[in-house]
């Protein structure tokens, strides 16, 4: 297997540090970058190379940049894996607090593409994994912002594919479904911040019982799931465009496209009524 440079981003927990654990398991030298470095120790033990970084600093961006180039003189793969969820009814979030969402889930993200991009330009080689979600192909109520940057991240994929096609660089959408990790909990810290009080507050009720519910009976997908995929497009030199994977991706996003969205909105609402 050709062991290849990684850079990971949102490697602090979740999906990001299990995907870490596999790729260092497997040889490949990966570099894990997350605002919370302390809770990246447990990789650099295993033979990782934790670097402390806000995806919303060029600065930030740049030095590790630098330091991955200075170091390995190559970067093979780039997974924007960064990002959260602000959920919450668009009357009650602060314009403020929905640029932040669009600042770590797409502009970061294209920062730091950035940075990356003419040093695979000069290998004539390389992949991108952006991290989508199956929230950008469909849509829950309270979460406008969130769907709105995920669907802004597959659109922007899906032109860099076409722009990289030339320079051998592959550009590959991650949409995952239902994952256990800390994403439910800073979804519902966000949507109780915003909206637990006023016009919106029985959707918000309903929705945060059917989240816990769903997370509570442990039914979404392990982690495993996306190390797994993750490896996969790591270690093959010509990925597929799109992997949908996880706990209702696919059917849900199958639905989306077929159904229509007069039925696939009742469907939706059914799901916290």
């Amino acid at each position: 297997m050709n062991k290849k440079v990684v850079l990971i981003t949102g490697a602090s927990s979740g999906m990001g540090k299990e995907t870490a654990k596999t790729l260092i398991k497997q040889g490949h030298t990966v570099y894990t970058v997350a605002r919370r470095i302390d809770q990246m120790q447990d990789l650099k033990i295993l033979g990782g190379h934790p670097i402390q970084m806000d995806i919303t600093s060029e600065n930030d961006i740049q030095n590790v940049v630098d330091v991955i180039i200075e170091k390995e003189g190559k970067i093979d793969v780039l997974w924007n894996n960064a990002g959260y969820g602000l959920f919450g009814s668009v009357e009650d979030i602060p314009v403020d607090e929905a640029r932040q969402q669009f600042e770590v889930n797409l502009f970061g993200l294209a920062a730091i593409t950035q940075k990356v991009l003419p040093y695979m330009r000069k290998a004539n080689a390389g992949t991108i994994i952006n991290t989508s979600s199956m929230g950008g192909k469909m849509y829950t109520p309270m979460g406008a912002w969130y769907h709105a940057s995920k669907h802004a991240v597959e659109g922007f994929s899906d032109c860099l594919r076409l722009e990289l096609k030339p320079f051998n660089i592959n550009v590959v959408v991650l949409e995952p479904g239902i994952i256990v990790t800390e994403f439910s909990d800073v979804m519902l810290k966000n949507i109780s911040k915003f909206s637990s009080q006023g016009a919106y507050s029985s959707l918000t009720d309903k929705l945060v019982a059917a989240t816990k519910k769903m997370y509570d009976s442990g039914k979404g997908s392990k982690t495993t799931v996306i190390s797994e995929t993750v490896a996969k497009i790591v270690n093959t030199d010509r990925p597929k465009t799109r992997y949908r994977v996880g706990l209702w991706a696919k059917p849900m996003v199958w639905m989306r496209i077929y159904l229509g969205d007069k039925l696939f909105d009742k469907i939706v609402m059914s799901q916290v009524n």
